[in-house]
């Protein structure tokens, strides 16, 4: 399980906005569920929003009317014998509402009355509606998530990707064809997440240490590198001559068994290990260290993997960081890593 606190925390870290002021006593307060902490996230970010105006886009509207307005639409004014009422069909842009993102908004807003969030939550979000009466619905599992942001709708994107989270992690279908919010987010979206928050902890807390998703180029002895898949890692952390290369796990189980023997998942374990030693060989004939870790999200089983390994040279990490803590525990354990391979206290 994992404290519905702690997503708050993971949330804030993924999207910096979190940790602005309308946002953050949302730490202190309690929550059934995570439908009922996205909820609250969205009463406040849309409140803000609000206060700075809905984002306005230009939408093509047509239909019949008395005088020319835009590009006449030649074809329907026939077909539709408007010029008989003196009237003729025109396609037209109108600065409107009615934009994308807050079609989504407004359709997400209704699926959380529908649920089981606090009934206060679903008070304020009926009070949010009535800015959104000139938007229409939209059907938000066939819905076009991508979004081209800009200077005129970036507060947008946060929200949006809460509606996402909401969307395609908390709602479950049916058999009957009916439609619920489970507790938590499902285990994609959690691995995503969870990906995310590490990722931006050490970029916040740790300035002095480089830390994005890097890309690692495959050591070739020639030129064949046909259907070799892309290395994308979740977390590259570089500090000096050192190089952490983290691979986030959040799986239900974190380790596998055969013949009664947890052990862990050998994808995994190859992952990490090719990662780190075609890293070691593009840094060959310059200072380096380079070290692999995968750090799994612990779940309830009874075995969890906490392991130090020498390959060939270099160290590969496996251990665990326990989501249901109190989150100073969590960043003591995140704290810890940073002082363990770059011997750096935060800050």
């Amino acid at each position: 399980m994992i404290r519905i606190q702690n997503i708050y925390y993971m949330l804030a870290y993924a999207f910096q906005v979190l940790h602005e002021q309308g946002y953050r006593s949302i730490a202190t307060e309690d929550f059934n569920n995570t439908a009922d902490l996205c909820a609250e996230i969205l009463i406040r970010g849309i409140g803000i929003q609000i206060k700075r105006g809905l984002y306005r886009d230009y939408i093509q509207q047509t239909e019949q009317m008395s005088t020319i307005r835009g590009r006449i639409d030649i074809s329907e004014t026939i077909r539709s014998q408007s010029l008989q009422k003196n009237q003729i069909v025109c396609t037209h842009d109108e600065f409107s509402v009615n934009s994308h993102p807050n079609r989504i908004i407004k359709s997400t807003i209704l699926i959380l009355i529908r649920s089981d969030i606090a009934k206060a939550r679903k008070k304020d979000l009926r009070k949010l509606l009535i800015y959104f009466n000139d938007v229409e619905e939209t059907d938000l599992h066939t819905t076009d998530w991508t979004i081209q942001y800009n200077s005129n709708n970036q507060t947008y994107r946060m929200l949006i990707s809460i509606c996402y989270l909401i969307v395609k992690g908390l709602i479950q279908t049916q058999k009957d064809g009916t439609t619920k919010l489970m507790d938590y987010f499902d285990e994609q979206r959690m691995h995503r997440l969870y990906e995310k928050f590490i990722l931006e902890y050490y970029r916040r807390e740790y300035p002095q240490i480089t830390a994005n998703a890097s890309q690692i180029l495959w050591q070739l002895d020639d030129d064949m590198n046909d259907m070799l898949p892309v290395m994308n890692t979740d977390i590259m952390l570089i500090y000096g001559e050192k190089i952490l290369i983290i691979d986030a796990k959040y799986y239900t189980h974190s380790t596998q068994i055969q013949y009664n023997k947890h052990t862990l998942h050998s994808g995994n374990l190859y992952q990490i290990f090719t990662y780190v030693k075609n890293k070691e060989t593009e840094l060959l004939g310059t200072p380096h260290e380079v070290s692999g870790m995968l750090l799994y999200a612990r779940t309830n089983e009874d075995v969890y993997p906490e392991h130090t390994y020498r390959m060939s040279g270099n160290v590969i990490d496996v251990r665990t960081l326990n989501l249901n803590d109190d989150f100073t525990m969590i960043k003591s354990q995140l704290d810890a890593i940073a002082k363990l391979f770059f011997n750096i206290n935060i800050g």
